[in-house]
């Protein structure tokens, strides 16, 4: 007992001690800081020099609160200080930008290229500093040099980095909790980009490498590309869409007005459209799984998965899951469609395509497909009376992918097969690693 007294008078006064100790520095600081404006993160001092940020404008607002929550110092360079004062974080240094430049090393120039030319005057200030262009054009390939490469041919004496231009404003506010968290950054000085990809790690970014300043002219083109993967499935979308349409708008309403003189252009909204939709939706889906069958017989007819592919297969290949949602879209508007007709004719469209779904049940999806079109069209293929203007029915015409699709589809197992035992006939070894059909 006496033993357990004096252990508990000993952490006792231990708890004394460090109580003693910690009151005068973090005991004494407070827990909330007095003072702060809306939106001030309100951070602990930081130490080091600060970073300085030209510019007072939106995007200069949000990078200067992010910079300041995520505990660094800011420094602000403005033209009118006292005005701007207000807009900024309480703990961010608003002066002007004589001023702001001296007090750092890294400097964030979020102003236009077309007001590069006023930090003219500051050219002796800048020598050594790290300029970060963070500044975008109007239009793809507007000038003929990017505007990191003019900005660093207006101050030889600094070291320009290209960066933080696909980040927006809001993402600045708000932290990079969700979406694109990369930050592209390039230049020709490996210390500035570790600088700068150090910053935007503390900013809660993930920076990315792009190689030297000639890479800044791609970097400034990437925000102003809408869905560039989208773009050529759209136009091939639409391509198909026109082509079926047209057929179908020939035979359906145009051989009825010339040869029977029956004005059917009612059916063009409805009827026409509707026709034409799956046969989009049907040949795009053969086109999701065609360049995966080429793919498997190139592989099988060179014995090995490691030869490139040729560009335009490769391409396919890339856009395979943009065609199979377009394929997805076209169907579902085909049911849609199909319940604006007459209960009497919607019996007709069996909505097979809706099961369309990029796994091994979309290739199902494409053999029931083309079964339900046998089914359905098999009388009328022999049907005279079907070939308007001597043209064919329009689903002969979207069997002749899916057909071609399925059967080389079939034919790549004993493909495969006939491969092995030929490699192990001629006592070769052939690996399982060697093949793989995509």
């Amino acid at each position: 007992m006496q033993t357990n007294k004096q252990n508990r008078s000993v952490l006792f006064d231990l708890c004394i001690y460090t109580v003693h100790m910690m009151s005068g520095g973090d005991m004494a600081k407070p827990l909330l800081g007095h003072g702060s404006t809306e939106g001030d993160c309100s951070p602990p001092a930081p130490a080091g020099r600060p970073v300085g940020v030209l510019g007072s404008g939106d995007f200069a607002r949000s990078l200067a609160l992010r910079l300041v929550c995520s505990g660094l110092k800011v420094v602000v360079g403005s033209r009118n200080p006292k005005r701007k004062a207000s807009l900024f974080p309480a703990a961010a240094e608003v002066t002007f930008q004589a001023e702001a430049v001296k007090k750092a090393d890294v400097i964030f120039v979020a102003i236009f290229r077309e007001h590069y030319s006023t930090l003219c005057d500051l050219a002796d200030v800048l020598v050594g500093k790290i300029l970060v262009d963070v500044s975008n054009n109007t239009e793809i390939n507007h000038h003929k040099e990017s505007n990191a490469e003019y900005l660093a041919s207006l101050f030889p004496a600094c070291t320009v980095v290209k960066g933080f231009n696909v980040v927006s404003a809001w993402t600045l506010q708000s932290g990079a909790r969700d979406g694109n968290k990369q930050v592209l950054i390039c230049s020709n000085n490996q210390e500035a980009k570790r600088t700068i990809a150090e910053i935007a790690q503390v900013m809660g970014f993930t920076p990315v490498d792009m190689g030297c300043m000639s890479s800044a002219r791609e970097i400034e083109n990437i925000p102003l590309r809408l869905l560039p993967a989208w773009k050529i499935p759209i136009f091939l979308a639409l391509g198909l869409f026109l082509c079926f349409f047209t057929y179908n708008l020939i035979r359906q309403v145009i051989h009825p007005y010339i040869r029977e003189q029956k004005n059917k252009l009612y059916k063009i909204p409805i009827e026409v459209v509707n026709t034409t939709l799956p046969c989009v939706s049907y040949v795009m889906l053969s086109l999701v799984y065609l360049p995966g069958v080429l793919a498997a017989c190139s592989q099988l007819y060179y014995g090995t998965k490691y030869r490139r592919f040729p560009d335009w297969l490769d391409q396919w290949l890339q856009h395979r899951k943009q065609i199979g949602l377009l394929s997805f879209f076209c169907a579902a508007l085909h049911a849609v469609y199909s319940l604006c007709l007459p209960m009497r004719r919607s019996h007709r469209y069996l909505l097979i395509e809706t099961a369309v779904k990029q796994s091994s049940l979309g290739f199902v999806a494409l053999v029931v497909s083309t079964l339900h079109t046998l089914t359905y069209g098999w009388s009328r293929a022999f049907d005279e009376n079907q070939y308007k203007f001597y043209l064919p029915p329009t689903y002969t015409l979207t069997l002749l992918v899916p057909c071609t699709t399925s059967a080389n589809q079939e034919g790549l197992g004993e493909g495969q097969i006939r491969q092995i035992c030929s490699a192990q006939r001629n006592g070769g070894v052939f690996k399982r690693g060697d093949l793989q059909v995509i």
